[in-house]
């Protein structure tokens, strides 16, 4: 890759800045600059960080390095520096305003002083045009951002599988407050602009998160994303009918399109049984994974619940009881070959307590469980 150094004034970057709303893109540097390409992720910096460039230009400090893709001396694109390039842009045509020092009066760039805004407007930034293919830019790209705001796993696949159908997607699910979120915010853990809804219904539609790149490759030219889009409609859809007792605590984050893809065409769901069994298992002090009851309900296995365990307290009085002893083939061992065992199990109505424990050694315990 080609690499030359420039020295572009913030009043060069800020000429013809525009955002566009439909198609999320945005311009600058008089319109030869994107400064979003399809793949670069939406604008993530924070209040603090935003206003902390505009800081560090008005006390003179060195920003990072900008490094902008040169395809003609018409037509730039930024590979790395776009959420630093959006908060200046921002800041120059009166987007937001800023504090200075103790002084809290929030100040918009066209109320500053002159002296301080010929002081911004002049302000140098180092940038770096590259030239090269398609592969080189992104490689690239991977390798830099990962210096600044680091990129997650979905945005590093969207730098590899931009296109038409990604755009698409994010239309849905990466826009602040847009379709995905409006429809699952409840249900669903993470950040819509750092492509945490996206990365999520992926996971879901292609079966595991290990497939979410291959299904990514396989439908990157399509024009659109609607069968992703009404995928994830069914599936939210779905959970809504299922469990409409809605309880943040337990259901936000659940991992909802596995359990559709596989009980999804079930037509015999007790909605009042569910409800009601939710309901035992949430007064049930055993009972340390309340986000596992949903997976519990369907296939029965307590791994979901991860059922409390007997703690060492409580482990050391029997073993103490037991003459050291394991209850069942009554051979001495250690306490640390010692295994807790309930002697009722917690699924035929047992619990973790004193009087429901009794110590094995581990072959007696895993002979047990096996049976």
């Amino acid at each position: 890759m080609k690499i030359q150094y420039q020295q572009i004034t913030v009043k060069e970057l800020a000429d013809g800045y525009f955002e566009d709303v439909e198609t999320n893109g945005v311009v600058g540097y008089g319109g030869k600059l994107n400064i979003r390409p399809k793949y670069q992720r939406e604008f993530v910096y924070d209040d603090k960080k935003r206003n902390l460039v505009i800081d560090s230009i008005l006390r003179d400090y060195p920003i990072n390095i900008f490094y902008w893709v040169k395809n003609s001396d018409t037509d730039f694109e930024v590979l790395d520096g776009q959420q630093r390039s959006i908060s200046i842009c921002q800041y120059v045509h009166n987007s937001f305003s800023i504090t200075i020092g103790n002084d809290k009066t929030p100040l918009y760039f066209h109320t500053l002083p002159n002296d301080l805004q010929e002081k911004i407007l002049n302000y140098k930034l180092t940038v770096y045009w590259c030239e090269g293919n398609d592969s080189e830019k992104l490689a690239w790209f991977k390798r830099i951002n990962v210096a600044g705001e680091p990129l997650n796993e979905q945005e590093l696949l969207n730098a590899t599988y931009s296109g038409t159908w990604l755009t698409d997607a994010k239309k849905y699910f990466s826009r602040r407050g847009g379709a995905a979120y409006q429809l699952g915010h409840d249900y669903l853990a993470g950040a819509e602009i750092r492509q945490d809804y996206l990365a999520t219904a992926l996971k879901w539609i292609s079966g595991s998160k290990d497939t979410v790149g291959q299904y990514m490759a396989d439908n990157q030219h399509k024009e659109n994303a609607s069968p992703l889009w009404n995928y994830f409609q069914a599936v939210i859809g779905w959970v809504r009918r299922i469990f409409p007792n809605y309880r943040k605590e337990i259901m936000k984050g659940v991992e909802w399109g596995f359990l559709y893809n596989e009980y999804g065409e079930k037509k015999d769901i007790d909605t009042d049984a569910l409800e009601n069994r939710i309901k035992e298992l949430l007064e049930d002090d055993d009972v340390t994974n309340p986000k596992g009851i949903f997976f519990y309900l369907f296939d029965g296995n307590e791994k979901h619940l991860s059922i409390r365990k007997f703690d060492n307290k409580m482990k050391r009085k029997v073993f103490e009881q037991q003459d050291c002893m394991c209850k069942k083939c009554g051979k001495k061992i250690t306490f640390e070959e010692a295994e807790a065992d309930h002697i009722t199990p917690w699924s035929q109505g047992g619990h973790t307590t004193l009087e429901n424990c009794q110590i094995l050694c581990k072959d007696c315990n895993r002979r047990k469980s096996d049976s």
